[in-house]
């Protein structure tokens, strides 16, 4: 049935913000500068989503090229009492990555007794102005709004109703966007958050025709292009940088051997850029890299969930099969 307030659940406060120490200047510089540093220069992806990117993101979920969200969504309406069935009543939702908090709603509008909606994002000004508005749609459901970068860990928040199992909501494939290793760890993290009970509800691309990535990846309208030269806007404005964006140009390739779209900054011609009292130089074509996206075959994620310590309970996709939804619980559970 679909959510509905209840007399039994408490009245909805203002959401309130657990901050990330881990989120800071500091943190910034020292990562920013260490990347940097690489043979192959290299920035985090996390850096892409300030507000500024965050908003440039959501402008890119929006193209016809960009095909994740709208399949992904097609397979939450098509399966939809799949996932209520299987997640039951009184569940924690959380949401690592939620951003403007509209996927989730798909599922708060159909789960029964939601007990609680964690969501979590590096993005602060996005992550309130989203909880907001969620917590006026559903005034009976508790809000508990994080930001942190759910990478290096974080405080969960205490709820003031008691819930029966632990569901972590972890939509777009994201996931693809760790290297195996890291993406493993980072799995087996979410199996100790999710405990006996719980369970993992993930979306993840799968491979397909490069032709495809490469739109997706490379708009017409170059919106992914300002979503990635936004990084070294934000190192401007962030730190006194001095990037000539102008210098700088977007470049994203499918990488068959490895299964996965690689995403560069490339200098137009050699130059040096001075940041935080270093100076750093640039050669003709070379890149600095900013993100990876794996693309997984279904038997290829369910051995890398197996190796995190999951196992998976079931899976749906489009009728392409170009994109999938995995449900995962911890192995050795009954769930």
């Amino acid at each position: 049935m679909p959510y509905q307030t209840t007399a039994e659940k408490p009245g909805h406060h203002l959401p309130q913000t657990v901050q990330d120490p881990l989120s800071d200047h500091d943190l910034f510089m020292q990562e920013v500068l260490a990347g940097l540093r690489q043979p192959q220069k290299e920035l985090p992806c996390k850096y892409l989503y300030d507000d500024a990117g965050s908003r440039l993101f959501e402008q890119i979920c929006g193209l016809d090229e960009y095909y994740i969200p709208r399949t992904e969504a097609a397979i939450m309406l098509s399966c939809i009492s799949d996932f209520t069935r299987i997640i039951g009543p009184d569940a924690l939702i959380i949401e690592y990555g939620s951003g403007n908090c509209e996927k989730v709603c798909f599922l708060l509008d159909h789960l029964p007794r939601p007990a609680a909606y964690v969501p979590i994002d590096i993005s602060g000004a996005t992550l309130l102005a989203a909880a907001n508005t969620l917590a006026a749609r559903y005034p009976g459901l508790e809000v508990l709004p994080v930001t942190a970068d759910y990478t290096n860990g974080f405080q969960m928040p205490v709820t003031s109703s008691a819930f029966g199992s632990t569901v972590v909501y972890f939509p777009g494939s994201t996931i693809s966007n760790f290297h195996p290793l890291q993406a493993i760890q980072f799995l087996k993290s979410i199996a100790a958050t999710c405990g006996p009970g719980g369970g993992l509800l993930i979306g993840v691309d799968l491979q397909k025709d490069p032709a495809i990535l490469h739109r997706a990846y490379n708009d017409s309208q170059g919106v992914t292009a300002a979503f990635n030269l936004n990084l070294l806007e934000r190192l401007n404005r962030e730190t006194g940088a001095g990037f000539d964006i102008d210098n700088f140009s977007h470049y994203a390739f499918y990488n068959p051997i490895t299964g996965r779209i690689e995403m560069h900054l490339v200098s137009q011609r050699k130059q040096a850029v001075h940041l935080d009292g270093r100076e750093m130089h640039f050669d003709p074509g070379e890149t600095i890299w900013t993100e990876s996206s794996y693309k997984y075959t279904l038997h290829g994620f369910e051995r890398l969930a197996r190796a995190a310590g999951f196992r998976v309970k079931a899976a749906w996709t489009d009728r392409q099969e170009w994109f999938a939804v995995f449900y995962l619980v911890p192995s050795g559970t009954g769930n």
